[in-house]
């Protein structure tokens, strides 16, 4: 009697569908390694199995034959025909589970290549009911202080260093996928849309007008009044000759020279007066100009369009295509020498960073509290929004299986286990029947 078959040595094809939602099993007719361990195992075992069966089925025939001239021998008879039964109703039970027992489609056998799909969809469930749950995420996650764990593996050898190669692997890879036109048009782009399209006027008056109301342009009146007291000062000779360039040819030398010198001294006195007193009515009067060309930029339709005009001048179609372009070979150039050298500034300073975060993540409980709740956040929220898109690439990747091949699978992986029920179910056979066999002689004779 063939109590089963040999198992398959193939795997099951690639499912069609999605390439995003499919598993990448190994080619249709090549196993793993660990696959063509589990065959061979799955061979021993059912050929031990099967062994046992005929053992219990050679020793029942001899004990058959000969239990009437040695009565001992039904004990042994008994023991054989509940350890055969016991072999061939487990045989059934496991058989059932993967295939129609000797090609018959007995009712409620084939169990996995009949209902894989309904098997799929519960797998599905469970996992997202049992796996997925928003709390279940969270109490593991704080079961592992996973802050604590990272901050220890950064802040210890080679943390930051590996942090920082792949950093570098991640910078480069992406600057050999991007496009250099493509860049410089996205930071053009940006540059028109948030640099060019607003109105420049109103948000500068309005800066500008903050500034002036809280005095910070005091300093720079400052600077500017203190610099023309010390040219005036250091210039006495310069002031006097242009009075001198300026004056009549028929005015004597000697009056240009008195005249120079009352100009400059009234110069020197008027500039030193604005430097000592901050309530200058030159002060106010720039204070003044300097307040109504804020109102002016904000509200005045004619400034407004002054400082567009400027604008236009200042950033015109090709400016800002130079702008974009050494933008960009700027900042591609700095990093992928940076990255490129593991003793450059920013990745040293980038290492340093990362240590100290690590070391921050060990030994500041508060920092460490705030980062593992925002991580259980981020994972709350992902297994609250996705759970079910997750538990559905069960659910349709058993439904793109093959049902024969899905059948072959599962039993490649777990087969092996199975097969002890029947060995199991051999040896419990035969206790049990030789023990209903003694108790009924016992009580009957």
């Amino acid at each position: 009697m063939q109590v089963n078959s040999e198992p398959t040595t193939q795997t099951a094809a690639p499912p069609a569908g999605p390439p995003l939602l499919a598993p990448s099993p190994a080619a249709p007719h090549e196993l793993s390694a660990g696959d063509i361990e589990k065959a061979a195992a799955l061979r021993k075992m059912k050929l031990l199995a099967l062994s046992l069966l005929i053992a219990m089925a050679v020793v029942f025939v001899f004990a058959f034959a000969l239990q009437k001239q040695y009565p001992w021998l039904e004990y042994v008879r008994a023991a054989a025909e509940g350890g055969m039964v016991g072999a061939l109703a487990d045989w059934f039970a496991v058989t059932a589970l993967f295939k129609y027992p000797m090609g018959l489609k007995i009712p409620h056998t084939a169990i996995i290549p009949r209902r894989k799909d309904q098997i799929g969809a519960s797998l599905g469930e469970f996992v997202e009911t049992n796996f997925l749950s928003e709390q279940v995420v969270r109490d593991k996650l704080t079961s592992i202080n996973i802050s604590r764990r990272a901050g220890q593996w950064l802040s210890g050898p080679g943390g930051a260093e590996r942090v920082a190669k792949e950093g570098a692997a991640v910078i480069r890879g992406t600057f050999k996928v991007l496009n250099d036109d493509d860049v410089q048009a996205v930071i053009e782009g940006m540059v028109r849309r948030h640099l060019l399209a607003p109105p420049w006027g109103p948000p500068v008056g309005r800066m500008a007008e903050r500034i002036f109301a809280e005095g910070h342009h005091h300093t720079l009146i400052d600077l500017l009044v203190d610099r023309a007291a010390d040219w005036m000062a250091a210039n006495h000779e310069t002031v006097s000759r242009l009075v001198t360039d300026r004056s009549p040819q028929w005015v004597p030398s000697f009056v240009d020279g008195l005249v120079g010198d009352k100009v400059y001294v009234e110069l020197l006195k008027f500039t030193r007066a604005v430097q000592a007193d901050p309530n200058h009515q030159v002060r106010q009067s720039i204070d003044k100009y300097l307040t109504d060309l804020a109102q002016d930029l904000q509200y005045d339709p004619a400034m407004i369009a002054r400082a567009e005009g400027i604008k236009a001048q200042v950033l015109g179609d090709p400016e800002v295509r130079e702008l974009a372009s050494r933008t960009w070979a700027t900042i591609k150039s700095a990093l992928l020498t940076a990255v490129d050298d593991p003793d450059s500034e920013l990745t040293v300073k980038f290492k340093a960073a990362v240590r100290d975060f690590g070391t921050r993540l060990v030994s500041d409980d508060e920092l460490a509290g705030k980062v593992n709740a925002w991580i259980g956040d981020a994972a709350g929220y992902l297994v609250r929004t996705y759970r079910s898109d997750i538990a559905a690439v069960i659910t349709e990747t058993v439904a793109r299986w093959d049902a024969e091949e899905t059948s072959r699978k599962i039993e490649l992986q777990v087969g092996k286990d199975l097969q002890f029920i029947r060995i199991n179910g051999t040896v419990v056979g035969s206790l049990a029947g030789l023990t209903i066999f003694t108790v009924a002689h016992l009580a009957f004779g």
